[in-house]
């Protein structure tokens, strides 16, 4: 008798807390669960079949919310832990909130936020991708970009008649040398009806601060109504010289409940060590629910004779270099 008296009187002080918050303030709820079958292939240790998590989009469990302080003044904040469906353990290193975790202000100015957060340049590939870097046709499997910044200041303006853009600066800190471990992010964009055009920047310190890897992202995508297409361009200059560029061509094609998602990237290395790649990749969704759908996909990458590129998804970054993906995905 006393478990089940102990969760109503938990369930009633819950309830008795979020009523007096919400005079004030919103508070949302929020999650995914993503699990699916992968079979992966042309790996040096053979072939793999497993069951992953997060194989669409990374399993996840969120907090977000805002006051009114005001005068157009709010407060917000966001955390976000991801997930091993499959396991049940934490993601990401097993940080607590390693998806995101950031509190800050917001105005008819735009959003000032502190904490770990994406990047402008991950966040502009996630728009182009027509896989929204998920599932085996991942464009990040060969696209260079880091998704996430710690220690970081994000400022986003508003959207002013369709241009909008991002700073972000991430600290190094290491003592004696604010170079050192120092991150720089932006993007400026414009999107307007059936358009969306942006370019974004993304540039990392090393340790000492004597070097950097820096990556340039032009993407644009152009919904017909039929047919949605997208491009991306990226330059990459790596630290000790690396040179490349990436480009990506993708289309989206809506059919019934679903969309056909089909990709090509190529990897072009130009720094001498043949490590380019292209990779093939085809998928569907379909939509069981405004909430649920189910989903697969393949893809295929032809590494050249220096590079050794995997298909992953969302979540892992695969084994060989062929991938197939069948699953579902719950939002909530």
């Amino acid at each position: 008798m006393q478990r089940p008296l102990l969760v109503i009187a938990t369930c009633g002080a819950l309830s008795l807390t979020t009523g007096a918050v919400s005079a004030q303030t919103s508070l949302t709820l929020y999650g995914i669960v993503d699990a699916g079958v992968v079979y992966e292939r042309g790996g040096p240790a053979g072939n793999l079949t497993k069951l992953t998590s997060g194989v669409q989009s990374g399993s996840r469990l969120g907090f977000k919310g805002m006051e009114d302080l005001g005068g157009g003044l709010a407060a917000k904040f966001n955390l976000e832990t991801g997930f091993n469906t499959d396991t049940g353990g934490l993601g990401q290193g097993g940080l607590l909130f390693g998806r995101q975790a950031w509190v800050g202000l917001g105005g008819r100015w735009g959003d000032l936020s502190f904490g770990r957060q994406y990047t402008p340049h991950y966040e502009l590939l996630d728009q182009v991708d027509p896989f929204a870097t998920g599932l085996a046709g991942n464009a990040a499997n060969l696209t260079s970009t880091t998704p996430r910044m710690n220690n970081t200041i994000k400022l986003a303006t508003p959207d002013w008649s369709g241009v909008s853009g991002e700073l972000a600066y991430g600290f190094g800190e290491v003592p004696g040398n604010n170079t050192a471990n120092r991150q720089l992010g932006a993007s400026l964009g414009y999107a307007r009806g059936p358009l969306m055009l942006k370019i974004a920047h993304h540039r990392i310190e090393d340790g000492t601060g004597s070097d950097n890897a820096r990556s340039t992202l032009i993407g644009g995508k152009f919904d017909f109504g039929m047919a949605a297409a997208s491009l991306g361009v990226g330059l990459n200059h790596g630290a000790g010289g690396t040179d490349n560029r990436d480009y990506m061509l993708g289309v989206t094609v809506p059919v019934g409940a679903g969309a056909v998602l089909a990709s090509f990237t190529r990897k072009d290395d130009r720094s001498g060590l043949n490590a380019g790649a292209d990779q093939w990749a085809l998928g569907y969704t379909h939509a069981l629910s405004r909430r649920t759908n189910v989903y697969t996909s393949f893809a295929r990458i032809y590494n050249d004779p220096g590079a050794g590129f995997t298909a992953g998804n969302a979540s892992e970054p695969g084994s060989g270099d062929k991938a197939f993906n069948i699953g579902i995905r719950h939002k909530f």
